[in-house]
């Protein structure tokens, strides 16, 4: 049986790695647009962008590896098409046939529009590592740092340019960082950890539209106010890569549809990663985490092998701002309370939908995130009181 893996992110290397570890003998190939091996998405961002990191600490695997697995790889290759019917997978004149195939094509970056300036020169994005090697010659001292948005993609850039020694400001629409992710609390813990660290803040303020003659020079924001900007980066989240399930005619719902299993609506098809929406409690849903991409790749390639084993998501993420290590464990969708444990620098937030444990935001503070991952894939929901009393063990609450 041959299998086909398009997209060579972290799921897609995770998924061809699982099938030759779960003894699948036959051929393997893996299909990705980026000419370099599979690599790590995170450190892009941050230890690579700094300089602290070396490129082949980036990859997830040496090319090596995937000659001695009897992996093909296809880098720097543009799918254009999939013929379902004669199981085909077209890559401009030549065609690759495959008996089973896996979409994991992950998602892009949204970019400004080009009518308001997102097209100038100086404006980034931060997804693959083309992006940051555009971007890194640009970061020099005392230039003027405009950030746009105010998730965790914004402010960890916001913290890499402060740290280079960059003047930043980072510009949030809504009325505050972090608003459709975590808790006002969080967000203020961010908002002043970043102001110590110089960084200018402009919550409730949305971006007019750039100025410049071919490169950016600053930027007209929604209260009239004009700044100056050397460099613009770009963090207002991202979307699920679904053009070419859309090719092979693939159900999209949020994503590439899927079952529990990961199949797609061709039974021959299988998605995994940023790109899959999954059943999810009583709906869907689609993460954006490498935790989910390596463990719902990994059931995938099971289930390609007649597993038939349903993906139980255990929702996972973390975020590193200056000397700040935040760890988040479940989803804190439909929180009504916010239980604080701890203070200062090493505190934890917990989400409580009634009396039901949904999440936990950890920063600096590995115990609690352990402990709250725990609680949570254990179904267990802690009693307030005892949570906010630092003189309650944390271990003793798994015991209760």
């Amino acid at each position: 049986m041959d299998i086909v893996v398009i997209g060579a992110g972290q799921a897609g290397s995770s998924l061809v790695s699982k099938l030759r570890a779960l003894g699948h003998e036959g051929g393997i190939t893996l299909i990705g647009e980026e000419p370099v091996v599979p690599y790590q998405r995170p450190p892009l961002s941050k230890a690579y962008l700094l300089g602290e990191m070396d490129i082949e600490r980036l990859y997830l695997r040496s090319e090596e590896f995937y000659a001695e697995q009897n992996i093909t790889l296809k880098l720097g290759t543009q799918v254009t098409g999939i013929d379902r019917e004669h199981r085909e997978v077209h890559l401009g004149e030549e065609r690759v046939k495959y008996d089973m195939l896996a979409l994991t094509t992950g998602s892009t970056p949204r970019r400004l529009p080009a009518a308001i300036g997102g097209d100038l020169d100086g404006v980034f994005t931060v997804r693959t590592l083309a992006d940051i090697d555009r971007m890194q010659p640009e970061l020099g001292a005392g230039k003027k740092a405009l950030i746009i948005g105010g998730g965790y993609i914004g402010l960890e850039a916001a913290a890499v340019c402060a740290k280079l020694g960059l003047d930043v400001t980072l510009v949030e629409m809504a009325d505050r960082i972090l608003q459709r992710v975590a808790a006002p609390q969080t967000s203020d813990y961010f908002r002043a950890l970043h102001k110590s660290h110089g960084v200018d803040i402009r919550e409730g303020t949305g971006l007019e539209k750039l100025i410049g003659e071919g490169r950016v020079s600053g930027a007209l924001l929604t209260d009239g106010e004009e700044l100056a900007a050397d460099v613009v980066i770009v963090g207002v989240g991202i979307t699920p890569c679904t053009q070419i399930a859309e090719l092979g005619g693939l159900i999209l719902d949020n994503g590439i549809k899927t079952d529990a299993f990961g199949r797609t609506s061709d039974p021959a098809i299988f998605a995994a990663g940023d790109c899959a929406s999954f059943p999810w409690k009583d709906g869907r849903i689609r993460l954006e985490s490498v935790g989910n991409a390596i463990d719902q790749a990994e059931v995938v390639a099971a289930n390609m092998l007649g597993a038939e084993k349903p993906y139980v998501a255990r929702p996972w993420f973390w975020s590193d701002q200056y000397d700040t290590k935040l760890q988040i464990a479940g989803l804190n969708t439909g929180y009504d309370e916010i239980v604080t444990r701890g203070e200062g620098d090493a505190v934890s937030f917990w989400y409580y939908c009634g009396d039901e444990l949904r999440a936990v935001d950890a920063l600096n503070d590995p115990r609690a995130y352990m402990v709250g991952k725990r609680l949570i894939e254990a179904g267990k929901s802690p009693d307030k009181a005892a949570l906010a009393d630092p003189a309650t063990e944390l271990k003793a609450l798994l015991k209760a």
